[in-house]
């Protein structure tokens, strides 16, 4: 049907207006609630595709505009968080020792994820191959890391002596700006059948985020804590593969 084929486009435009707004709210401070947005585009941004395949509308159109939805919505709006949790983090330095130029310049710096996010996703569009694997860290799952991670410093003030530090924020996105553009090869979440042959690392790593997820939620921690350790271990267990010379599909030493 005509009507069948524009619903995961919908969808893909619901991601950007959650987007659009997540950075709107980002600008004015409103941290939560930008957060919040950027997870409803994640959920937006699922279920385009899902909805593309289970209706069988794929379309040139529906890939090109999945990419613009997801360049604001976790390239552009995580950066503005990052601007904004710099800012109110360095405020009563620039409070005691005036205006830095230096402090200006740096407080940019969370920009170069946008960039970063724009060649990542360009460069998946001509990609063929990462279908079971990706190149680089998929920006949904840096922007859901970011996320996550402002949204538990909201409410853990220990974590302040550590974003007070001028150069932690220009680091960290430094950081996950190498790791959206590099070529680390990263495995895919989705799978395609329930084996567990051919999805050992998938199945365990389900296994891990169930326990961490049990063990957080019992001692009364916030689900963005549970987030933050989810996607922060995805990173860090896919470099320690690839530092490893083990392959994240076969899971043997590459040759």
């Amino acid at each position: 049907m005509y009507i069948k084929r524009h619903i995961p486009n919908t969808i893909t435009l619901m991601n950007l207006l959650a987007g659009s707004i997540a950075v709107l709210f980002a600008i004015k401070g409103w941290q939560v609630f930008s957060v919040i947005l950027i997870f409803s585009a994640a959920i937006f941004d699922f279920f385009d595709g899902f909805s593309a395949r289970l209706l069988k509308a794929y379309s040139p159109l529906g890939k090109e505009l999945d990419s613009l939805a997801d360049l604001v919505s976790f390239g552009l709006a995580p950066s503005f968080l990052l601007c904004g949790k710099f800012s109110q983090s360095i405020s009563p330095l620039i409070n005691s020792a005036g205006i830095n130029p230096l402090y200006e310049i740096i407080a940019y710096f969370p920009l170069i994820i946008t960039l970063a996010s724009a060649y990542r996703l360009a460069k998946f569009n001509i990609d063929d191959k990462q279908k079971e694997v990706f190149l680089g860290l998929p920006t949904p799952a840096n922007a859901i890391f970011i996320g996550s991670f402002i949204h538990f410093s909201t409410y853990a003030p220990q974590l302040d002596p550590l974003f007070a530090k001028i150069w932690f924020i220009p680091l960290l996105s430094v950081t996950l700006s190498w790791l959206l553009i590099c070529n680390i090869p990263m495995f895919s979440l989705k799978t395609k059948s329930i084996s567990f042959k051919g999805n050992e690392l998938r199945i365990g790593y389900a296994i891990f985020s169930t326990v961490a997820g049990i063990a957080i939620f019992t001692m009364g921690e916030s689900w963005s804590l549970w987030l933050t350790v989810v996607f922060g271990t995805y990173i860090l267990l896919n470099l320690i593969l690839y530092i490893s010379g083990i392959d994240v599909i076969t899971m043997k030493r590459r040759q």
